[in-house]
């Protein structure tokens, strides 16, 4: 299928946001003629919207009724419109909806506020920015937002609604040992949010995080020795259709523990520099190399760095990946009980959705670690993965 710039206006043949391009096909006679889009689905999963939503666009658009049967996959505009003209609309659903206001990327995720407006949240520059309210498809968003930004805006009554069940605040601390918690955490946020909701899950506060020790030892045979806890198989590292994607993968790796001081800044243009920002796989080793023992609050500073390298469902899979060879292979006695903890902070972070880490929870897997080292981790994590499966459930009953 053939592909055109999300943003049209770039002719940068390696610009890496690509589209398919808009296919229409006129169907019916008279008054009942109609355009089918055939690959609007394909279209709004490369802009991470709703086929819906530039569908209706270009009913508003050209006033013309639309019909979205997402059952069938079919998306019909009344009337005869050629795919060109379709394509130029689209643009302007593009401008309006998906690119960010401050730095022009369409990394962007949409959220309806309490308010009721729309937010565009860039996963790029960290910008937030209001979407176009003036559109006759805003209020159509608004009584129809994405599924990812439904529920992420049910995280916090589903804290609350847990709260309300088991005694304990919206951050999973207990009430009647509130004073307690506050005395031993002060006011840092980083270490309240350690708490999940259950006591059931056995994690106890963690104190003196501030007296551990960060310095790691950079020396030949300690950096080799980390290297060969990085690599994986050749079918898990590098694409299918690079064959240098390996020794890719291997070099960022290399530079990434080479450079422990390096800003995020410093991390993407490296990324850029060996073509592996974008790409999911590169997940997997930049958490390996950027987190250690603290990664439990390491995370909150890492978040805009990982939200640049976290695009989709893969990336946040490889994620996990990393997280299991980081626990499993090279701090297990000091992190496996901390893993409901790690996937709580990456959780309300946004940086892995309820889905993802749901259908990683589901069995153990052989694609990053040994079974059983897969098995002992994701059997840490239960607790966390219960605690996200009931409150999904009773959203749901809510509903």
């Amino acid at each position: 299928m053939a592909t055109v710039n999300i943003r049209r206006d770039v002719k940068d043949s390696f610009y890496r946001y690509k589209m398919p391009k808009l296919i229409s096909k006129v169907e019916g006679k008279g008054n009942g003629i109609k355009t089918v889009i055939p690959n609007m689905t394909d279209i709004a999963r490369s802009l991470s919207r709703p086929a819906t939503y530039p569908t209706k666009f270009f009913g508003c658009e050209l006033g013309a009724q639309v019909k979205c049967d997402e059952k069938n996959d079919r998306y019909i505009v009344n009337g005869a419109h050629d795919a060109e003209k379709l394509q130029v609309l689209l643009d302007g659903f593009i401008q309006k909806f998906v690119l960010c206001p401050s730095c022009q990327n369409p990394e962007t995720d949409l959220h309806i506020t309490k308010s009721d407006d729309i937010e565009m949240d860039c996963k790029a520059c960290g910008a937030r920015n209001l979407g176009d309210m003036r559109h006759k498809l805003a209020s159509y968003i608004v009584k129809n937002p994405p599924e990812s930004a439904s529920k992420k805006g049910g995280k916090k009554q589903r804290k609350a609604a847990t709260a309300q069940t088991n005694g304990t605040d919206e951050n999973g601390i207990p009430e009647t040992n509130m004073e307690e918690a506050d005395e031993a955490a002060g006011s840092d946020d980083d270490i309240i949010t350690q708490r999940i909701n259950k006591e059931a899950a056995g994690l106890k506060l963690e104190s003196t995080m501030g007296e551990d020790d960060w310095s790691v030892d950079t020396s030949e045979e300690a950096v080799a020795a980390r290297m060969k806890e990085l690599s994986v198989k050749a079918s898990l590292l590098g694409d299918d259709d690079d064959e240098e994607g390996e020794s890719k993968y291997e070099q960022f790796g290399q530079w990434l523990e080479e450079n422990k001081e390096g800003t995020d800044a410093d991390i993407i243009a490296k990324a850029e520099e060996l073509g592996v920002l974008g790409k999911y796989k590169v997940c997997q080793v930049l958490v390996q190399c950027i987190f250690n023992e603290n990664i439990t609050i390491q995370i909150p500073k890492r978040v805009k760095l990982l939200r640049k390298f976290v695009n989709g469902e893969k990336h946040q899979r490889a994620v996990l990946g990393g997280i299991e060879r980081l626990v499993g292979l090279e701090y297990k006695d000091k992190l496996l009980s901390k893993v409901p903890i790690i996937l709580k902070k990456l959780y309300d972070a946004d940086i892995v959705e309820e889905d993802a880490l749901l259908k990683w929870g589901e069995k153990p897997s052989k694609r990053y670690v040994d079974k059983d080292t897969s098995k002992a981790v994701k059997k840490s994590a239960a607790p966390f993965l219960d605690w996200l499966q009931n409150a999904s459930e009773e959203d749901s009953d809510d509903e």
